[in-house]
C-alpha cells in the first residue's frame, strides 16, 4: 500500500510541476503581448489597429509576422508613425503578393 501511495504522490508532484511552468509560460506570454499591444498601440492609428484585430482572426500567423515587421520598421524609422490604414493594406497586399506568388519550375533538357 505504502508504494502505491509514493507512486501517487510522485505523479501529483509530476502533475503540480507541470501545471506551474504551464502556469509561467501563459504568464510570459500575456507579458509579451501586452507589451506588443502597448508598442502598436503608439505605431498604429486606430483603423489599422482595427485592420489586424479582423485580420487575426482568419490568419493569427500572418498578423503575428506582420506586427514583428511594423515594430522593427518603426524601431529602426524606415516607416512613417503612425502608420495608417492605408499604409497597412499595401504592406498586407505586398506580403500576399510576395507569399502567393506562382512558383514556376522549368526543365531544361540537354
Amino acid at each position: 500500500m505504502s508504494e502505491e501511495y509514493s507512486y501517487d504522490a510522485e505523479l501529483e508532484e509530476i502533475k503540480r510541476r507541470k501545471m506551474l511552468e504551464l502556469q509561467r509560460r501563459l504568464e510570459e506570454e500575456k507579458k509579451r503581448r501586452e507589451q506588443i499591444d502597448a508598442i502598436l498601440r503608439q505605431i498604429l492609428t486606430p483603423e489599422a489597429r482595427s485592420r489586424l484585430a479582423n485580420l487575426r482572426l482568419v490568419k493569427p500567423e500572418l498578423v503575428d509576422l506582420v506586427e514583428q515587421q511594423l515594430i522593427a520598421l518603426a524601431r529602426s524609422g524606415r516607416i512613417p508613425v503612425p502608420v495608417k490604414d492605408d499604409f497597412l493594406k499595401k504592406l498586407l497586399a505586398q506580403l500576399y503578393e510576395q507569399t502567393h506568388r506562382e512558383t514556376r519550375i522549368r526543365i531544361v533538357r540537354k
